[in-house]
């Protein structure tokens, strides 16, 4: 069974509507009939007793338990409750690090049956041609996925390079694509609020088209929050605390509350348990699920788990992760279990642990007791292949140059809210020593733009490294990036990573101590989910041994969001440091002698 890519006007066929109509009256059987569960009911609440009749992909009877026997197949439902498929609203394959056929082997099974997928990874690395083959890697799944079209290749223009450079005209390409469902997530938020030029284009590209434009409004209240929104973006998934929820609320934006920030949600529950009802315009999203998490914990089913452990209502969980979703897809053939609707219907065991018993998409069985009833179709990933271009490096290339015996510097102090610093330090053989309380960062080009030198900067409030971590999962231009306590360790593994074409690797005491090849776009694997997960978790092992994590901010995946060079503050890049809030780019992080 494959997602038709006709939909939503597939249920308008009439020969489908009548068969629908003459099961609902009872002069013909259904083409399957659930029968003995408990239905959420998304716009009630309620949980009631209900059989449902299914003709084709179409719901055509929701029923009183028992009215009626005639089901060609019957599927018992007891001791189950019935929901309507989830729908992820913002996500992000890539993140997981494996195919989109991978992807949807993984999360049918637990009940996500709708994706909403920003593939601006694969589009920051191949340009156009990387969201060409994601649209084509959709097509034959088991899963529907809504592919958006990437606002922000590079994130942040003029701080950074990434693998391509869409304009407006890139814009209006993708969304002439019949796939494409909007825009992706708009990060260049100084860019929409000062309207440049390149972000105005590419704004009006998607008003003209009449398709949505996605936001990420991290860090943006009042006028600016205003003016972001009046550019013509409508939704937001980076919240930064209960307060930020309700102020976006108030401010009319469609919310997509996400699983990858976990600290945040126990605020967000309390904020929403305490206004006192679950409103239309709040979704649910995972945007980024790393790959032993996907293998062990599952996608939106386990955001929806958490949330409802932290307080959340279920049926308020289960209304934001469906109902609402439909409402912000403009797809009201999803999101409710009703006649006349798409039968996406999920059979969960209960509504505390979300385990699915069954999972029907487009009315068939498409997955029972968390294994799909069909093999996944995967697409050619050789396009995907061959993008580091860049040489090896030595430990010399991790060092920064310097005149003079003693110089000041510019630090990145604390992870991901970012501020400037500046510190005192020693030069010895014509290069900085970093200083006590500093770590190191290098950013080099590896799409064969630009030289690949290595930009070296120091990072405060770190902690100290007792070895060094490489990625090329380093949003969103995903260059090679080095995180490390001393160059040895960052040129190994930065040159174990360069010869697996990509991927993430650990090194320590002069030695490799755990690689992941991540061949496709230095970003996803082609290998089963069980050996990606595996990997991963061994590279996050390694990981923890020579770092002490401080969470909530100081945490392994601050690695793969430290150049974000779109978000206020100073980051590195390959270009520098950048800070797109006051323009300022430093080539180098040596201001001056002392």
């Amino acid at each position: 069974m494959t997602i038709a890519p006709t939909e939503p006007q597939d249920l308008a066929d009439n020969a489908l509507r009548s068969r629908a109509v003459a099961a609902a009256r009872g002069d013909m059987p259904f083409d399957v009939l659930i029968t003995g569960g408990m239905l959420v009911d998304m716009v009630t609440g309620e949980l009631r007793p209900a059989d449902i009749g299914i003709v084709g992909p179409l719901i055509a009877s929701v029923h009183a338990c028992g009215a009626r026997q005639d089901g060609r197949k019957v599927i018992d439902a007891s001791g189950c409750f019935l929901s309507p498929g989830l729908i992820d609203t913002h996500m992000h394959v890539e993140s997981s690090m494996v195919t989109p056929a991978t992807y949807a082997q993984t999360v049918v099974p637990r009940g996500v049956t709708t994706i909403v997928w920003d593939p601006h990874e694969l589009g920051n690395v191949l340009g156009l041609a990387g969201v060409r083959w994601a649209v084509e890697a959709c097509r034959n799944l088991p899963l529907r996925v809504v592919v958006l079209a990437p606002s922000c290749v590079p994130a942040a223009p003029g701080m950074e390079l990434s693998g391509a450079d869409f304009d407006s005209q890139a814009m209006a390409e993708m969304l002439s694509w019949p796939e494409i469902g909007g825009i992706a997530e708009v990060m260049n938020m100084r860019g929409v609020i000062g309207r440049d030029p390149r972000m105005s284009a590419i704004l009006q590209a998607g008003l003209t088209s009449g398709k949505p434009v996605c936001g990420h409004a991290r860090g943006l209240g009042g006028a600016d929050l205003a003016a972001f929104m009046a550019a013509g973006v409508s939704s937001d998934h980076e919240l930064v605390s209960g307060d930020d929820l309700m102020a976006k609320l108030r401010a009319g934006l469609t919310i997509e509350l996400r699983g990858s920030h976990d600290h945040l949600l126990p605020e967000c529950v309390a904020t929403l348990n305490k206004l006192g009802h679950l409103p239309p315009t709040v979704t649910l999203c995972t945007d980024d699920v790393f790959a032993d998490d996907l293998a062990q914990k599952g996608g939106l089913d386990d955001v929806v788990r958490r949330l409802v452990a932290y307080g959340l209502k279920p049926q308020w969980a289960l209304q934001a992760a469906t109902l609402n979703a439909s409402l912000r897809l403009g797809r009201p053939d999803l999101g409710l279990i009703a006649a006349g609707r798409r039968a996406d219907i999920v059979l969960f065991e209960d509504l505390v642990a979300f385990q699915a018993r069954h999972v029907l998409v487009n009315g068939k069985l498409t997955a029972s007791d968390g294994r799909l009833h069909q093999a996944v179709w995967e697409t050619d990933a050789a396009p995907l292949r061959e993008t580091m271009k860049i040489d090896r490096v030595t430990a010399d290339d991790f060092r920064v140059p310097a005149e003079g015996a003693k110089v000041r510097i510019a630090t990145i102090n604390r992870p991901r809210f970012t501020q400037w610093g500046e510190v005192e330090a020693l030069v010895q053989d014509g290069f900085v020593v970093p200083p006590a309380g500093t770590i190191l960062i290098a950013v080099a080009h590896r799409h064969g733009r630009a030289d690949s030198r290595p930009r070296v900067g120091f990072l405060e409030g770190w902690g100290a490294w007792r070895g060094a971590i490489c990625t090329t999962v380093s949003h969103d231009s995903h260059n090679l990036t080095v995180f490390g306590g001393n160059p040895q360790d960052m040129a190994i593994a930065a040159n174990a990573v360069i010869a697996a074409g990509g991927g993430m690797a650990v090194a320590s005491q002069g030695k490799l101590d755990a690689v992941l090849a991540l061949p496709l776009c230095g970003l996803v694997s082609d290998a089963p989910m069980r050996d990606v997960a595996t990997g991963f978790a061994a590279i996050r092992a390694a990981a923890d041994a020579i770092v002490d994590w401080q969470p909530p901010y100081l945490v392994f995946k601050a690695c793969f969001g430290a150049t974000l060079a779109c978000n206020p503050g100073p980051h590195q890049t390959d270009r520098g440091i950048g800070d797109v809030t006051t323009g300022m780019l430093l080539q180098s992080p040596v201001l001056g002698p002392v």
